[in-house]
């Protein structure tokens, strides 16, 4: 019945019999149902033939009969007012043209084109609706629609609702809203009765809801979490509307309304920086960004180049994700000019023409090996990429003037029980005691594990459930510390513009996640169940792998900052003569590709240095 649009002409017929419609509707009302006096049927002919003639043309220079009437929008509905007012206005200017420079009579009288306007566009566009609504209830009867509750009843959650009504109405129907705003609490919103949040448990117990869908743009991170929890007990799933910056051409589509993720349940509140601080150390400055293909450097640039440098300088020696990096610069809405330079940090020779070359204000150097399983063995490559690298990046930072170079460092330097937690303590104890003889100012700073980066948890557990699982955990208890990637580079910005040189800052890490718990809400979260449809396997700790991570935020260790989420470590201070000696010695041992001799020495460089589930541990003993 409805397998086929209906066809232009005849919608474009039914306007015109409406406009007739109209016109007699006018003629009624206006003489209250009596009988039209002679002197008015007189003038119907012209009146018919103005009003007939202005509304064709408006209806088809306005193309409103173009539009598939099942879908019909408040879009639809200003174009058919519009079109209507302007082909009025024409009957008005008409008339005025008549009355005033031909024979002072009106081709139609004003009360019934005032009326006629009103009736043809009341009827346009119910009509619509009414078809719309009949073809939608044909389709998919409300008995067969899936319910969906909206979160916030503000603007975005109208925007939502319509988006869902326009776009999705054969499937879903908007149960209800659910907002904070006790004042509206009660009323109705577009046919939805709008409860508080205390009414949602109670709404998906006694209806069967499909997806609550979150609208609030700036809901905070606790709350966000509250309504997944409660959601995921009832089996409902989630839904999220993306950011206003997001939606395509200011206007919100279905497919962009998406489920919510992981990663926004482990978001925290947005972070206050000092904007003019880090702007008065970046504008108009050349700042080199080391590892700038990686999940930490590429955001790194992604941030520097909101605050107006002179260039941005990417180095990696990854060719395919720095192509990518290139390609996003390309397309970068603030035009800031930048370089992609292909390079090895531990190749000095290369690293001296890319200094020589830049003469880089500032550095911030986030180039390293980082997964603990895979350097416990290859310690020689440890100490060639995080030690040797960091200290050639250093020492031509001395060199070429630098005025600060900012390390990214690791949680893991922290008591490291492992050979890349402990190449990074050795990079941190060499900027540190470099920094205090030279004008260049050496800032490091230590976060623990960010969302999403590459080889974490997150991305693995998601590809592990779209295989079908089973999802591998090393150890039932292990627990981490996670941040944001945007939220751990604002934090590095911040801290390497407060630093004066010499410091370690570490970052409030928030609360430590059971690994298991986020497995399972992962699970929950992409529709599954949890041994029907994907198993947890625990695996055994890897090489070098704690079981719980340290708290960098310990305030017997640590000296406080303007800032709440950053704090300078308390660490013990380095002679630079003998760091420099020592290290020069570790990373001449590459060659004898000794690991147990390496770790050794990197132990005596880092007494606090003890191997956990290693091959190492015997060194301890000793």
């Amino acid at each position: 019945m409805f397998a086929r649009n209906t066809p232009r002409w005849i919608i474009f017929l039914i306007d015109v019999l409406i406009t007739l419609f109209a016109v007699a509707l006018a003629y009624l009302l206006r003489f209250n149902f009596a009988a039209i006096p002679a002197v008015e049927i007189e003038l119907l002919d012209v009146v018919i033939a103005t009003i007939a003639v202005c509304r064709i043309v408006s209806f088809y220079i306005g193309k409103i009969y173009a539009g598939i009437v099942r879908y019909t929008s408040s879009k639809d509905a200003q174009r058919i007012f519009i079109t209507n007012s302007i082909a009025t206005l024409t009957i008005i200017l008409i008339n005025t043209i008549r009355y005033y420079f031909i024979d002072e009579k009106f081709n139609v009288p004003f009360s019934i084109v005032i009326i006629e306007f009103m009736a043809t566009t009341f009827l346009m566009i119910s009509l619509r609706v009414v078809f719309k609504t009949i073809y939608f209830e044909y389709v998919n009867p409300a008995r067969e629609k899936r319910n969906v509750i909206i979160f916030g009843a503000g603007e975005s959650g109208i925007i939502t609702k319509r988006t869902l009504d326009r776009d999705a109405g054969t499937k879903y129907k908007v149960l209800a809203f659910i907002d904070d705003d006790t004042s509206k609490t009660g009323k109705k919103l577009e046919g939805a009765t709008i409860f508080q949040f205390n009414k949602l448990k109670e709404l998906l117990g006694a209806t069967d809801v499909a997806q609550v869908v979150i609208s609030v743009q700036n809901l905070s991170a606790a709350r966000k979490q509250e309504i997944v929890d409660i959601c995921l007990n009832y089996n409902t799933k989630v839904l999220t509307v993306p950011p206003v910056a997001s939606w395509i051409n200011g206007e919100l589509s279905f497919k962009q309304i998406k489920k919510i993720n992981i990663e926004e349940l482990l978001e925290r509140d947005p972070i206050k920086l000092n904007k003019e601080n880090i702007n008065q150390q970046l504008k108009n400055k050349t700042v080199l960004v080391t590892g700038a293909a990686g999940s930490i450097g590429s955001e790194m640039v992604r941030q520097i180049a909101n605050f107006n440098p002179q260039k941005i300088i990417l180095l990696d020696q990854a060719e395919s994700p720095l192509y990518e990096m290139e390609m996003e610069m390309k397309e970068q809405k603030n035009n800031t000019a930048y370089e992609i330079v292909i390079g090895d940090i531990r190749n000095k020779e290369r690293m001296q023409n890319l200094f020589g070359t830049f003469n880089p204000h500032i550095v911030f150097h986030a180039a390293a090996y980082k997964h603990v399983p895979m350097m416990e063995n290859n310690p020689s490559e440890a100490i060639l990429t995080n030690v040797l690298g960091t200290k050639t990046i250093a020492d031509l930072s001395v060199a070429h003037k630098v005025e600060k170079f900012v390390m990214v460092s690791t949680d893991k330097a922290v008591n490291p029980t492992n050979v890349m937690g402990a190449s990074k303590r050795i990079a941190e104890i060499y900027t540190q005691s470099l920094g205090k003889t030279t004008t260049t100012k050496f800032v490091t700073t230590r976060f623990g594990n960010v969302l999403g980066s590459n080889g974490s948890v997150i991305p693995r557990f998601k590809q592990q459930i779209e295989k079908g699982g089973p999802i591998t955990i090393t150890h039932p208890d292990i627990t981490r510390f996670f941040m944001t990637i945007p939220e751990a580079c604002q934090l590095v910005l911040e801290a390497g513009a407060m630093g004066n040189g010499g410091e370690i800052f570490i970052f409030d890490m928030g609360q430590s996640v059971k690994i298991v718990d986020l497995a399972k809400k992962m699970i929950k979260l992409s529709g599954l169940e949890l041994e029907k449809d994907i198993r947890i396997v625990f695996t055994g700790l890897r090489p070098g792998e704690k079981l719980f991570e340290e708290l960098l935020a310990d305030k017997e260790k640590t000296l406080s900052t303007h800032h709440n989420q950053i704090m300078i470590a308390s660490v013990k201070k380095y002679d630079y003569e003998m760091v420099s000696k020592e290290i020069t010695s570790i990373i001449d041992l590459f060659k004898s590709q000794n690991n147990t001799e390496i770790v050794s020495r990197m132990k005596l460089l880092v007494p606090e240095f003890l191997s956990n589930n290693s091959e190492f541990e015997q060194l301890d003993k000793k």
